[in-house]
């Protein structure tokens, strides 16, 4: 398709060599005479031009005017405006609603060509980033969070209706996997904020230092290493949203700061002494109990009541078993397209397994599970010996052994991070030796004065 130019000019002469100029170098020129058959091309039938080169001052009013009453119903459209006795009022004005440039006339074709050119280039990348937004838009409309079952219909309400209103701050919880940042995207794309940046942080990700530069940013030389100025995360989703995950790793003096940060709706970069403005909505995720540790004096209450405008709350997949059919089509549905399989068919062996299994890993476990299978796959039937599934009842027995026998059962599906097995490992040989230290460290083929370091490092309980 052609690009369209649209030519606001009332000198006949000028209009009609513009015209016949730019339709000779393969624009699609519609050339109005005066605003009022403007006006009707742009709102009347519908017509998107990529450029508008129009007269300032024209019969029937003034170009900047007319450009201020039609924004917010053309989009990504440059502006360009010729006038024949320009003046610093008018093109400060135009500047400020977004014209692309303005020229005085008489104006030489080619470099009235170069501008055009550059506009162009412009308002193709206007457009580019229009048609993204979307397809993220419809990629993460509240029907991506699939499900049957009442609990996801429910999210999937809530969802709906918080992308109708302007909130400012909301909780999203669940456990690991749940997909937490999938409302966070469908909360983003689908709402107001839909075309501004949606930025992301994992809070446990980083160091505590890291964490604060990367949030407020610095200037350079606020600390060793900061050799130049950097736009913090919060400076860099103004107008959008701000998505921290696992904020319950927050560190609580960090916590103080964020907190500031959004009654005030202002930040300071670190090395700094100037405030920045900004304007962003903060979703913030967690599979800890926010409300739990703010009873136990691990996260700010402030804070969580703050943030706490609305909650979210993601159901576990052990809870919402009858949704697997739904995600087991659509992640092999994903897969096949991905990898050139051709999988059609789900045998009753692998449902059984799938449904007997309790998901500690949620939808992140099956997703994972079901690209194995599809990968594997040597035609239409899904590879039940591929899902590598421990059964329930063999964990139960596992579990049953570790009460009886001198042992005890810890999960290898990633819900237990390695200092996490360690202190449950000191913790279990404790309390089976009465928190005797003696006795659990030759349990365990340690000395004394290491299980003692691990015991404080750990924050558990010795006899006295």
């Amino acid at each position: 398709m052609l690009n369209t130019l649209l030519i606001i000019e009332d000198e006949t002469l000028l209009g009609s060599e513009l015209t016949r100029h730019y339709r000779k170098a393969g624009w699609d020129v519609e050339w109005a005479k005066d605003l009022e058959d403007a006006k009707k091309l742009l709102l009347e039938q519908g017509l998107e031009p990529l450029l508008i080169l129009s007269d300032m001052h024209l019969p029937d009013g003034n170009a900047l005017d007319f450009m201020e009453s039609v924004q917010g119903q053309v989009a990504n459209t440059e502006w360009l405006l010729l006038t024949g006795y320009g003046s610093v009022p008018d093109s400060v004005r135009a500047l400020r609603l977004g014209a692309y440039d303005f020229l005085e006339k008489p104006c030489e074709l080619a470099r009235l060509d170069l501008v055009i050119a550059g506009a162009a280039r412009s308002a193709h990348a206007q457009k580019r980033l229009a048609q993204q937004a979307r397809q993220s838009h419809r990629r993460y409309s509240p029907e991506a969070y699939v499900g049957k079952s009442r609990a996801a219909q429910r999210v999937r309400e809530m969802l709906t209706r918080l992308t109708q209103v302007p909130f400012s701050a909301l909780i999203i919880g669940g456990e690991t996997g749940t997909g937490k940042g999938l409302a966070a995207r469908i909360l983003h794309y689908g709402g107001k904020r839909a075309q501004s940046p949606l930025i992301e942080l994992n809070c446990a990700a980083l160091p505590r230092e890291l964490l604060e530069s990367e949030l407020f940013g610095h200037e350079a030389g606020a600390y060793t290493g900061a050799v130049s100025r950097h736009r913090g995360l919060i400076e860099q989703a103004e107008g959008g949203t701000l998505f921290l995950d696992e904020i319950g790793e927050m560190a609580p003096d960090l916590q103080a700061k964020l907190l500031k940060a959004i009654e005030d709706r202002k930040i300071r970069r670190l090395g700094s002494e100037k405030e920045i403005s900004v304007d962003v909505q903060i979703l913030a995720a967690s599979h800890r109990d926010l409300e739990e540790m703010v009873r136990k004096g691990e996260f700010r209450g402030d804070l969580y009541h703050r943030l706490s405008v609305f909650k979210l709350t993601l159901p576990p997949l052990r809870n919402v078993k009858e949704d697997l059919e739904e995600l087991v089509g659509l992640f092999v549905a994903e897969f096949n397209a991905k990898a050139g399989k051709q999988v059609k068919v789900v045998p009753d062996a692998a449902w059984a397994e799938l449904r007997a299994h309790d998901w500690p890993g949620n939808v992140r476990e099956l997703r994972n599970v079901i690209e194995r299978c599809v990968l594997f796959a040597d035609g239409p039937v899904l590879p039940a010996e591929w899902l590598q599934l421990r059964r329930q009842e063999v964990r139960r027995t596992l579990q049953g052994e570790s009460e009886t026998q001198d042992g005890l059962f810890i999960p290898l599906d990633g819900r237990m991070a390695l200092d996490d097995m360690d202190c449950h490992i000191i913790r279990t040989t404790l309390e089976r030796h009465d928190g005797n230290v003696t006795a659990a460290a030759r349990a365990l083929g340690t000395t004394r004065e290491t299980l003692r370091y691990r015991i404080r490092k750990y924050g558990l309980k010795e006899s006295s």
